[in-house]
């Protein structure tokens, strides 16, 4: 289920809270039961999600793991196939179902788990094969996360649907080097990365200053930067597996962060805060399960 990915997709649906606005006018004081329950069921609905997309993930590379990922639960002999999709399958239901309970069949948020649902299992089964659509589909799968958390409130994400655009092509710049990770890459690959990467950093500074919330901004889109140059420069001077690895697990690892730059933009430091206290949580299980 890869654990400490899936704390990043709760980070994407905290960061959506916030550019939702849900988060204005609400202070300590003012919590609720009815303001956390319909955040805590979304964070439940990725969970689900995330977890069904990369369990499935292993379930339709079974045969290929048996060579070149010997380690994973299935080839391994941990789990049984059988066992795995019955596993992903309840994930995805549990997802889809704690979505549904945030706004209804007439809300967006229950569509939204479907979408990402369809999203995971084309990529798991046929996207992550295809050269260019494959990025973008994995992608699509986290844009689709971030929307899901603005749909909390149903007019923010008429408003800011095109944020979803953001983490499309920042995913699809860390697939695009994943590929990679068995047999090493390629230095054109991880200099368009590199270039994707800072488009995705310089729209946040943007966002920020249009915001009037850059100095509040800043140190995480500075950190941000750095969590996911420092492994990719290391892999360009030596594009072997493991580098390419590291460059993809810090990629992924500093999603959280970028998540806290955009509560960071949009909302305030304390909810930043918040989410950035996600990261050491990653970075452990990180160190514990297998992030790719």
């Amino acid at each position: 289920m890869r654990p400490a990915n899936i704390i990043t997709a709760i980070a994407d649906i905290l960061a959506g809270v916030a550019i939702s606005g849900y988060l204005i006018n609400i202070s300590l004081d003012t919590l609720s039961l009815d303001f956390i329950l319909p955040v805590a069921c979304l964070c439940l609905a990725t969970i689900g999600l995330y977890g069904g997309g990369v369990v499935f993930n292993d379930v339709f590379d079974a045969e290929l793991d048996k060579i070149e990922r010997p380690e994973r639960p299935i080839p391994g002999g941990v789990i049984s196939k059988t066992q795995a999709i019955i596993l992903g399958s309840y994930l995805f239901l549990v997802g889809i179902l704690a979505a549904f309970s945030v706004g209804g069949l007439t809300g967006y948020s229950g569509w939204l788990a479907v979408a990402i649902t369809i999203s995971c299992l084309v990529y798991d089964k046929w996207g992550k094969h295809q050269q260019l659509l494959g990025p973008l589909n994995m992608g699509l799968c986290r844009g689709l996360n971030l929307l899901l958390g603005i749909s909390i409130v149903s007019n923010a994400l008429e408003t800011y649907w095109w944020m979803g655009i953001i983490p499309i092509f920042y995913i699809a710049a860390v697939t695009n080097i994943s590929r990679g990770e068995v047999h090493g890459g390629s230095i054109k690959s991880l200099k368009l990365t590199a270039w994707i990467y800072a488009a995705v950093y310089g729209t946040m500074t943007v966002l920020a200053i249009l915001h009037n919330r850059i100095y509040t901004a800043a140190p995480f889109i500075i950190l941000f930067a750095v969590m996911i140059n420092l492994p990719l420069f290391k892999a360009m001077k030596n594009p072997i597996g493991p580098n390419i690895g590291k460059a993809v697990k810090g990629g992924i690892i500093a999603l959280v962060v970028m998540n806290a730059a955009w509560v960071a933009a949009f909302a305030t430091l304390p909810y930043a805060l918040v989410v950035l206290l996600l990261l050491p949580i990653s970075m452990i299980l990180g160190k514990l399960f297998a992030v790719t």
